[in-house]
């Protein structure tokens, strides 16, 4: 069938095939023609690795270091009728592309809060790698059951003490406007925290751990966001920000856990990027427009596979950890060189100047990107096969 773009609210919900492979051969090629990457880890569990960082991190893995990768993922496969999930054509170019460059790629798709996932994810190390050397844990969800209480937590993106007001951007119509966002209320923060904390990376981590699966000097990461504080009352101050306090709670009970087997625990705290998961948090939108305009300017600019290049090639063997013990990768986007002229344009930003001040382009382009649209060499007006397999699901 031949496939469109069409949006709703902050999703896209079609994705193209040819579009998506060809988005992942770019990534690919952005790592490759950085050359491989020496003293990088070589058996990487992803759990999270079919959209934005996840798939980055697989991605940098693979064919940065030469890594056999698993890949775990939630996404929705298409038939002749209907597309799949981006995910889905993403893990299905990926594996394609380990395949013709000889590296191993195993991927599952299911539910990575359950012990099933896990169990046999468990299984397929065993069977195929061994052990593991890096654990990425890069899940972004608005729900989860709890495989031991079958408790469903669900997140919510809120401030907490106050309600919040801000400037808005309409990413689909360039309106500049006002949001207000109430405050959480009754168990909201418990629940973000059961969702988005670290709960599940200790869960997978401590599975591993009890098989025997982690190699001397593993090291594992979850990623975050701090962001400047225009974005604090809804990010870093509120309820995903609790829930990354306690991603942060279990890094360093993770690191102890590791610390016999010479390995580590990593909270990276990555840049602010046009994904899936960020498109649906209000404000945030408006900056990321504002700050593509100067880091672009600025030549420092970087996405998903950039960012995770830059994790691997540069700070696997040399973290240098701020004074919080976290890799901070969002170190060019906190520059008072760029934060600086972004916050003036926040200022004073508005409808009528947004096209001068904002990256509003940048941003609609990297949003339809991340669903296979606007790929440069692809014939969108091209029967495309919507029914596409990954190879090692079938």
């Amino acid at each position: 069938m031949i496939v469109a773009p069409k949006i709703r609210g902050f999703i896209c919900t079609t994705a193209h095939p040819d579009g998506c492979a060809k988005h992942v051969a770019e990534q690919i090629a952005v790592v490759k023609s950085r050359g491989p990457i020496a003293g990088g880890p070589k058996k990487v569990l992803v759990i999270g690795s079919s959209t934005g960082y996840g798939l980055a991190s697989r991605i940098a893995a693979a064919f940065g270091t030469g890594a056999a990768t698993i890949g775990v993922f939630f996404e929705k496969p298409g038939d002749a009728e209907k597309c799949a999930t981006a995910g889905w054509y993403n893990s299905a170019a990926f594996e394609k592309e380990a395949a013709a460059a000889g590296l191993y790629a195993r991927s599952f798709n299911g539910d990575a809060f359950s012990d099933e996932i896990k169990a046999e994810v468990i299984a397929a190390i065993k069977q195929d790698l061994g052990q593991v050397d890096c654990v990425i844990y890069s899940l972004a969800s608005p729900r989860r059951t709890h495989p031991k209480t079958g408790e469903t937590f669900r997140s919510v993106l809120k401030p907490i003490g106050q309600s919040y007001t801000n400037k808005n951007l309409n990413t689909n119509t360039g309106v500049v406007d006002e949001v207000t966002i109430q405050p959480a209320e009754n168990d909201d923060v418990a629940q973000t925290i059961g969702v988005m904390g670290g709960d599940d990376w200790q869960m997978w981590l401590d599975a591993l751990l009890a098989e025997n699966l982690i190699a001397p000097g593993t090291q594992t990461f979850a990623y975050s966001y701090i962001g400047p504080e225009l974005t604090w009352p809804i990010y870093k101050n509120g309820t995903i920000g609790k829930a990354k306090e306690d991603l942060e709670r279990v890094q360093r009970a993770l690191d102890e856990k590791l610390a016999p087997l010479g390995g580590k625990a990593w909270v990276s705290v990555n840049k602010a990027l046009v994904t899936q998961a960020s498109s649906a948090i209000p404000v945030v939108p408006l900056y990321i427009s504002l700050l593509y305009k100067v880091m672009k300017a600025d030549g420092t600019h970087e996405d998903c596979i950039e960012q995770m290049d830059r994790l691997f090639r540069d700070r696997y063997t040399h973290p240098q950890p701020d004074d919080a013990g976290r890799i901070r990768l969002d170190d060019w986007e906190m520059d008072p060189k760029v934060q600086q002229p972004v916050i003036a344009n926040w200022q004073k930003v508005s409808t009528e100047n947004l096209a001068g001040l904002a990256d509003l382009d940048g941003y609609q382009s990297s949003f339809l990107r991340l669903f296979g649209f606007g790929l440069e060499g692809v014939d969108y007006d091209a029967d495309t096969d919507t029914a596409m397999k990954v190879p090692s699901i079938g």
